[in-house]
């Protein structure tokens, strides 16, 4: 799976946990069950829940009734900390190494990286005042939400 997807599949399984109360193993929620909802292969949504258990969000128990509930109320969970526990990517890349004696090319890596590091602050920033709750709020809530943010 591509960094790019962890994000939102993490995310997406935040969300889904939520919706469905899991708050506890009595009300843990099967791999293939998220993956329907996703729509994506359980094996994908296995390991993603595997880092969003590293990271203490989620717990999960293996095997024929297993599956994944919520260690904290939804509101208390932040994008932010969703993006750190996959290692996601608001990371934008990184600038290349540029040439020796060309005017552009020797300044040019350090400004982009700058400019890159801003990017993925502010980015961080933004997803730190969002909560896997308002993904769930009606659609005119969550876009008041999403532009105060």
């Amino acid at each position: 799976m591509s960094d790019s997807q962890k994000f939102p599949v993490a995310a997406h399984a935040l969300a889904y946990l939520a919706h469905k109360e899991a708050f506890s193993p009595d009300r843990a929620v099967a791999s293939a069950e998220l993956a329907a909802s996703v729509p994506t292969n359980p094996v994908v949504v296995r390991r993603v829940t595997a880092m969003l258990g590293k990271a203490g969000l989620i717990g999960a128990r293996a095997g024929a009734n297993g599956g994944a509930w919520l260690l904290r109320p939804a509101q208390d969970i932040t994008l932010d900390t969703v993006l750190r526990a996959v290692h996601g990517c608001a990371n934008l890349g990184t600038a290349p190494p540029g040439v020796k004696g060309c005017p552009v090319g020797a300044r040019i890596p350090d400004a982009v990286r700058a400019a890159l590091i801003a990017a993925d602050a502010a980015a961080a920033e933004r997803l730190s005042r969002i909560s896997v709750a308002d993904l769930l709020a009606d659609p005119a809530e969550r876009e008041t939400v999403l532009k105060s943010a």
